[in-house]
């Protein structure tokens, strides 16, 4: 090949050849990747699968060991990010990198040359195209994890990329707010700007993408135009070999579960952000809750933890009145949750992935040592039912990829075999692969007895694993609905407040 000009020219940016290792760690092994002017390219894979890596020596972040990068034809040398910016390449990271003492503007606009009164009148000419209601004025530490990545885009947008690169742009948004970016995706095509869209939902792939990648152990096993594939093709190239459920039951026997009597009860409970909620959770039971951002849903579970204050209502766990206890008194009744941001609560970013994972048993492992052999054999188990990709128990966590992070933050949870396990967004995050090893593990542990209450903003997620579904609009639950009844319009249509009348609760 010619070092100084592509072959195929007509591409906005081509990768050859692109390899990378981390010491004998091969992440990227020979990368081939075209992406053409006013084409959304769809790059999924596994956690591991080195998307990251290759994104990050497009940016500039990381050095290839060899291979080549061209845009349209030309070799370019993306020694640093500020190269990558100057050819007109930006990358929306999926983790909101803000500064959380400036507002929103200052956040946005940090880094442009020009006046600052032009600026700002893009800025808002952006925002109210987009219908994005977001005050430049508000400090970006109140924002909420879906506001903080609109910030994100925002600032990919306002510097009209070339090529931008969408790291799971969708995975904090609303049902609304996604559809809005699908429309500037959409209008960026029409310019003729080049969009990477790095996703774990395989419906936006089909939705909004032309042609479609799959990464796996840093080659690329699967390309082609969208239109080659259909849903069941990419999910069966994605998925491991094995069944990972079968391997996480060989160490708990099933036994036979009865849906008489209610794992978790709610009683018109009433809190900051939601009020008279009631609802019944059965062991060996799936109950979805689902709604947009906003609607109360992190709030009722943190309440039911014991985070924050009940205001009125009960909450029976086993038919045990566990109302104002305390979070570590709720843990020991049998009640875990999983946090739906990993970074602010969910992980010890400076411990190792054998501490991160057994935090929550310190009690029933030590008297006064840690007993190191049970926290390895824990940490074993689920490292390997969860396809953790780790390079031993003793790595921190904080270098763990975006979804192994997650994997550990879940394993703990179960770690302490509770009876009633709250799951708030657990998907957030975690590419296709990931998500059929946790769909696997979640069903094995309802058929094992578990409730669980499923929080989620994937209405797809809600769909494939409730046995019931509520939604919550405006802090209460406004509809219920069957296994049988449970459908994508349904559940958008209530989460909006579509949906006329409550919901009847068994």
């Amino acid at each position: 090949m010619d070092t100084a000009v592509c072959q195929t020219p007509d591409a906005l940016l081509a990768v050859r050849g692109i390899i990378k290792a981390f010491g004998t760690n091969m992440v990227l092994k020979a990368i081939d990747m075209d992406i053409r002017a006013g084409e959304v390219v769809a790059l999924i894979g596994g956690n591991g699968a080195g998307k990251s890596t290759l994104m990050k020596i497009i940016m500039g972040i990381y050095q290839p060991d060899d291979g080549e990068i061209y845009i349209q034809g030309r070799l370019a040398k993306l020694n640093k990010p500020s190269a990558a910016l100057a050819e007109g390449i930006y990358l929306v990271p999926q983790e909101p990198m803000l500064f959380p003492n400036m507002t929103v503007e200052q956040n946005v606009l940090m880094g442009f040359d020009e006046k600052q009164s032009e600026l700002r009148k893009r800025l808002q000419g952006l925002l109210s195209y987009l219908g994005w209601k977001l005050a430049l004025d508000r400090k970006a530490a109140t924002l909420s994890i879906a506001e903080q990545q609109l910030v994100e885009i925002l600032r990919g947008l306002m510097r009209e990329a070339r090529l931008l690169i969408l790291d799971e742009p969708t995975s904090s948004l609303t049902f609304h707010e996604a559809e809005a970016l699908f429309q500037i995706v959409a209008d960026l095509k029409a310019k003729g700007i080049g969009i990477v869209y790095i996703t774990h939902r395989l419906t936006e792939v089909f939705q909004i993408a032309d042609q479609v990648l799959i990464m796996r152990d840093g080659v690329i096993t699967l390309s082609g135009p969208v239109s080659n594939f259909t849903r069941e093709m990419l999910v069966a190239g994605l998925l491991p070999q094995g069944n990972v459920a079968h391997r996480l039951a060989a160490d708990s026997p099933e036994s036979q579960r009865t849906l008489e009597e209610p794992a978790l009860v709610l009683e018109a409970l009433t809190g900051y952000g939601f009020s008279s909620v009631s609802l019944k959770v059965y062991p060996g039971e799936i109950l979805g809750l689902a709604g947009v951002v906003g609607a109360g849903r992190t709030e009722l579970a943190t309440t039911i933890l014991g985070r924050d204050m009940v205001k009125s209502g009960r909450v029976l766990l086993g038919g045990k009145d566990i109302t104002g206890f305390r979070t570590g008194q709720v843990l020991k009744e049998g009640l875990n949750y999983v946090t739906e941001d990993r970074f602010v609560s969910g992980i010890f970013r400076i411990s190792d992935v054998a501490a991160n994972t057994t935090a929550a048993n310190l009690g029933r492992m030590s008297r006064f040592f840690l007993n190191v052999k049970e926290e390895r054999k824990i940490t074993k188990r689920f490292i390997e039912a969860f396809h953790t990709k780790v390079t031993g128990q003793d790595q921190p966590i904080g270098s763990l990829s975006g979804g192994n992070q997650q994997k550990v933050v879940i394993s703990r949870a179960l770690s302490t075999s509770p009876k009633v396990l709250i799951l708030d967004e657990p998907t957030r995050g975690i590419d296709a692969a990931a998500r059929g090893d946790l769909y696997a593990i979640i069903e094995e542990l309802k058929r094992q007895g578990l409730a669980i209450l499923l929080i989620s903003s994937d209405i797809e997620e809600i769909m494939e694993l409730s046995d019931r579904a509520v939604t919550m609009y405006c802090g209460r639950i406004n509809q219920e609905f069957s296994k049988g009844e449970i459908s994508q319009d349904r559940l958008m249509a209530a989460s909006f407040g579509v949906a006329e009348g409550s919901a009847e609760h068994a």
